[in-house]
């Protein structure tokens, strides 16, 4: 199966070459690489990873042909494309760009998360998280767990399938997202791996919003969130939504996870009642942001896990959610890389500051231009995704003497016929990108379009 372009990946072909200050040839370089990677780099891909090295300045060449070498670029950052930083997130941004070599091996230390105590220990100081309330304040507040998010479904799916997908090295643009999310189509060229951890973020999000009332700090809700996220992506399948048995390793830094099984479960159960325990959302968020990747709880997929983790309080408080869009990801790699190896949150900290207000500034402008929630879909919701789900599973027309069997006793009678209408709209609008709305199976949809197209050809 082709590989997802890896950050990771990308940061250790850098530093390899940056061990050579006189140039390393291709050749040598794939020699090098095998020692850091599990398995080798083909001959192909190696050169489409150093294109993309060279295109973004991180290295340069010198020489032709075959005495072409591969030698590091200014050493750099291009903060122009950074997010604006803190001064002690300057310093540690300086530290986690250093060399590997020049780096000092670091273990898991298990006193940064037993250290930390709910509601008394704080990464988000009061004024900073009161910013935020203002910030990520909408008109539903008030209203069911997951409200805003549903209003925004549609642009949210895209958004925080593709930026979360992109931050992994994922080269799907933001109209491939739309076009494989909204009608089906994948992107042509793209890697088979790209176009299933797309749809993977969006089965995860759907999940999400659709259990905003059920869903918590618990380890049902991040085993099923890793398990949709990690389907189809891993070698090991019975590794998906399990807490991993072997160590791992991470590319391009010196620091070691945790390795024994049981002590990693510990902290795993340690980790959830915390950020449980924890009362601010924003809290909740930057936290699981910070201790999840850190522990390194499953294979692979963790900081995935923990960027729509992040989300789970801001969908159940309706607030504006964090969608990661326009996030530098060499400063997002630097965040965390800064967790990891300092266990300082300063640098990682300014990442979601700025991530946050690009959130609410591109959502309010969103909700600016969306009619006021419909007060009716609201309040008869349940009423309605089971109506939808009996008219399809039941192979039935979208009929007015069907639609009023499903409804007729459930809802008043001066709203019932407002209601109708709903329903009649919701099933004759119903397609492939919407049917998760209403806990509905693909397949489900399917069989039912199939009857109703048979149906009108009588």
């Amino acid at each position: 199966m082709a590989r997802v372009v890896s950050a990771d990946e990308l940061n250790l072909i850098e530093q390899v070459i940056s061990q050579h200050p006189k140039g390393i040839g291709i050749s040598e370089l794939e020699k090098a690489l095998s020692h850091h990677l599990p398995q080798t780099l083909h001959r192909r891909t190696l050169q489409r990873r150093l294109e993309i090295l060279l295109a973004e300045k991180r290295i340069t060449t010198e020489g032709e042909s075959i005495a072409l070498v591969y030698k590091k670029g200014s050493g750099r950052v291009d903060f122009d494309s950074y997010v604006p930083v803190s001064k002690d997130g300057s310093i540690l941004r300086d530290l986690v760009r250093q060399p590997v070599m020049q780096r000092k091996p670091v273990g898991y230390h298990r006193s940064f998360i037993e250290d930390y105590e709910p509601n008394v220990s704080f990464y988000l100081s009061a004024s900073l998280r009161g910013q935020f309330h203002e910030m990520g304040r909408t008109q539903v507040r008030e209203h069911p767990a997951g409200t805003y998010a549903r209003e925004i479904l549609n642009r949210l799916l895209i958004d925080l399938s593709w930026a979360s997908s992109r931050l992994e090295g994922n080269t799907y643009s933001q109209l491939d997202t739309r076009n494989l999310i909204e009608f089906g189509q994948a992107a042509e060229g793209r890697d088979i791996q790209e176009t299933q951890m797309i749809l993977n973020h969006k089965a995860a999000i759907e999940m999400l919003i659709e259990e905003a009332d059920r869903i918590s700090f618990n380890s049902f809700t991040f085993l099923n969130l890793h398990a949709i996220l990690s389907e189809n992506l891993l070698p090991d399948e019975r590794a998906c939504g399990r807490l991993r048995r072997r160590p791992v390793s991470i590319h391009g830094s010196v620091f070691q996870p945790l390795a024994m099984p049981q002590v990693l479960e510990e902290c795993f159960y340690l980790l959830l009642k915390k950020a449980d325990a924890i009362q601010d959302p924003f809290e909740q968020a930057f936290f699981i942001m910070v201790q999840l990747p850190y522990l390194q709880p499953f294979e692979d997929v963790n900081k995935r896990v923990s960027r729509l983790g992040a989300n789970i309080p801001l969908i159940r408080s309706n607030l504006c959610p964090l969608s990661f869009v326009d996030v530098p990801q060499q400063a997002y790699i630097d965040g965390i890389l800064a967790v990891y190896e300092f266990n300082q949150v300063d640098l990682l900290q300014d990442v979601f500051i700025w991530a946050y207000e690009r959130s609410c500034q591109r959502y309010l402008a969103v909700t600016q231009t969306m009619a006021d929630p419909d007060p009716l879909r609201i309040r008869y919701r349940e009423i309605l995704i089971r109506a939808v789900q009996e008219i399809v599973r039941g192979c039935l027309t979208p009929s007015v003497k069907n639609i009023e069997q499903q409804i007729s006793e459930q809802i008043p009678e001066k709203d019932r016929e407002a209601v109708m209408k709903i329903l009649l709209d919701a099933l004759l609008h119903l397609h492939e990108g919407s049917v998760a709305r209403y806990r509905l199976k693909l397949s489900e949809f399917q069989l039912w379009k199939q009857a109703q197209d048979q149906f009108h050809k009588i």
